[in-house]
């Protein structure tokens, strides 16, 4: 076969890929429409169709153009590459792999580099070269992204599921509505749950059979980057959630590829996920590690991808995860790490952020493995924050009480601090936490609704204020009754409704008035940006604690939550400087639904028995508040 046959790829351009250090893969794999030099004919377009399949004994390419009959592909030289190069097939040719096991037995299976897929229930892969010109503006965005300092910015975020946020829309449609929507709100944020192409709905992206094709459930990936686009004009960061820790075992897509365990272990106390029926990557070949960095590069780099939050990171990190004993395999030191794991993402986290300057590797990861937001270089996993899932159970879990049983779990709200600082956090109240039985957030929390509502205003004001950065999942800033449903969407009609929309209105003032007072972000991950009033006052289901901005002097924030049905008309907390200090958020403030009544307004600094300066405070029933030290007007008063 001759080079042209090829389409240009030769066994060179591929040994990047056999060595694990071809970050790029999906320029090489796939099909791509490519120009070919013909000696008699001159320029002639076709498509280049290449395919990772070492231990087939053939493999053919089958679709639109030869009637789904297949034509014969062959090895490239010095690769375990099969390719093919076919003339006069473009854009919007559908196609397949057809390859013959050793045992002779043959597969069709999808393309794992396709740019396109069809809409679920088919399958086949499409030929896509996108046309998507980025607007002038875009290249000010990631200029902007590459100086930013999101440890010191504010992040909220808000997490959506594309399909179901207004039932129906396709990335086309979502353009009008999501960025107005999310800027509107002041999120500064949007994290999509996977976009990469999946069979089953129900599975919300999170069973991937197409890891570089955007879901067509919504439109064609060109539909998609004008979404993107949209998000970033409004001032929306993207983080999109990947999942490099398991996929299906539907028999067209990656599983057993060639006939044998090539993307995943041949051991299934290896290779297969015991809690999903899933099979796990082999992190240690270097193809995979080549097809799963170029994935996350892709993303990055091809949609303007501004984080990527990867799922299910503890699965990855354990061989034993959710499994007993004799069901694993130990590491060569008879250890339960999985150090090929580790290793896998300490290569993507420091390939992203070394080639896409701004870029923000997040975990959710569930246990205590050390150094998850740590450099590489010091010995980390390199990732730039962690979502903080103790602080999300624990807090979960007092909202739920009863308002006379809080009392006994008072330490479930500050325990977080013992360990606040030992990575970047991320605080979620996030789509597994509103699904599978366990009610929406309004649902969680006990009686009538008068104390449903002023609770989960009460606790977003203690989740905005609380060190670490913010994440909500779409429906639970109005309080959405139902559990989420990816089948039935959101309950739009209700946001207009009494304490829905109170709800929604005070969402929108804590991410304004976050955004206005740098004491409530600037500081998240720093020990000095925080200190408790009173963190011990069990009895009064109270909580009250000081945020810090740079200027330590001036920028304070004093915090208070109230999780107690009962009103203090005169609550005394001690506060680090004399003078002047304002109130910037009362949850009880009649605009959102709340009782009213406690406004405290401008309030000026005491001196208590004990010598130090403290404010004596109206704290309404369930309620939040915050008060902004005033420098000017302190230092007015001192004349």
């Amino acid at each position: 076969m001759t080079r042209t046959n090829f389409g240009n790829l030769t066994g060179r351009d591929l040994e990047g890929f056999h060595t694990g250090g071809d970050t790029e893969a999906w320029r090489r794999l796939g099909s791509h429409v490519v120009e070919v030099q013909d000696p008699t004919r001159g320029a002639l377009r076709g498509t280049r169709f290449a395919v990772w399949a070492p231990n087939a004994r053939r493999v053919q390419v089958m679709g639109d153009f030869n009637w789904w009959q297949g034509d014969d592909m062959e090895l490239v030289p010095g690769s375990g590459v099969w390719a093919l190069w076919k003339e006069d097939v473009l854009e919007g040719t559908r196609y397949k792999y057809k390859i013959q096991h050793a045992d002779g037995t043959w597969q069709e299976k999808v393309d794992p580099y396709a740019f396109h897929s069809q809409r679920p229930p088919e399958n086949a892969s499409v030929v896509w070269t996108s046309h998507h010109e980025w607007a002038p503006s875009e290249d000010e965005w990631l200029a902007r992204r590459a100086a930013a300092d999101p440890y010191h910015s504010q992040m909220s975020i808000y997490e959506l599921h594309l399909g179901s946020w207004r039932k129906g829309l396709g990335y086309t449609q979502l353009v009008e509505e999501l960025p107005e929507y999310v800027r509107w709100m002041g999120y500064t944020h949007v994290e999509l749950m996977p976009v990469m192409a999946h069979p089953l709905a129900a599975s919300w992206g999170y069973q991937v059979t197409g890891y570089y094709a955007a879901d067509s459930r919504y439109g064609d990936p060109d539909e998609l980057r004008v979404l993107i686009e949209a998000l970033h004009a409004a001032g929306i960061g993207v983080i999109l959630d990947w999942v490099p820790g398991h996929f299906p075992r539907d028999d067209w897509a990656l599983g057993r590829f060639d006939g044998t365990a090539l993307y995943e272990h041949a051991d299934p106390r290896q290779g297969v996920h015991p809690d999903w029926g899933t099979y796990v990557f082999n992190y240690g070949r270097n193809e995979v590690k080549s097809f799963l960095v170029s994935n996350a590069l892709y993303w990055v780099s091809e949609f303007h991808i501004d984080a990527l939050r990867v799922d299910a990171v503890a699965s990855m990190l354990y061989l034993d995860y959710s499994r007993k004993e004799g069901e694993w395999v130990p590491n060569k030191y008879g250890g339960r790490e999985n150090l090929e794991a580790i290793d896998l993402l300490r290569y993507v986290n420091k390939h992203l952020y070394e080639r896409q300057p701004g870029v923000m590797m997040i975990a959710e990861e569930s246990t205590s493995f050390p150094g998850v937001t740590k450099p590489v270089h010091e010995g980390g996993l390199g990732f730039g924050f962690k979502w903080n899932m103790g602080w999300m159970n624990d807090s979960l879990e007092y909202i739920e009480l009863d308002p006379i049983y809080r009392q006994y779990h008072h330490n479930e709200m500050t325990f977080a601090m013992v360990y606040a600082y030992s990575e970047n956090y991320i605080l979620p109240i996030s789509h597994d936490e509103v699904v599978h039985g366990k009610g929406s957030m309004v649902n969680k929390v006990p009686q009538d609704d008068w104390r449903k509502f002023s609770t989960l205003r009460t606790f977003y004001s203690f989740m905005w204020a609380f060190p670490g950065k913010q994440l909500l999942f779409m429906g639970q800033e109005f309080g959405e009754r139902a559990e989420w449903n990816e089948e039935a969407g959101l309950e739009w009609w209700v946001d207009g409704m009494q304490w829905h929309k109170g709800l929604r209105d005070m969402m929108r003032e804590i991410n304004l008035v976050q955004a206005a007072t740098p004491a409530l972000y600037e500081r998240d991950c720093e020990p000095d940006g925080f200190s408790w009033i009173n963190a011990n006052d069990w009895m009064a289901n109270t909580f009250s604690w000081l945020r810090y901005g740079a200027d330590h002097e001036r920028e304070i924030v004093a915090c208070m939550a109230n999780f107690s049905p009962e009103p203090y008309e005169q609550y005394a907390i001690r506060v680090p400087r004399p003078g002047v200090w304002r109130e910037i958020l009362n949850t009880s403030d009649t605009r959102w639904d709340g009782d009213g009544g406690y406004e405290n307004g401008v309030l000026t600094t005491f001196v208590g028995e004990d010598g130090t300066d403290q404010l004596m405070v109206r704290v309404p029933p369930l309620s939040g508040l915050w008060l902004a030290y005033d420098p000017v007007a302190s230092a007015h008063q001192d004349r």
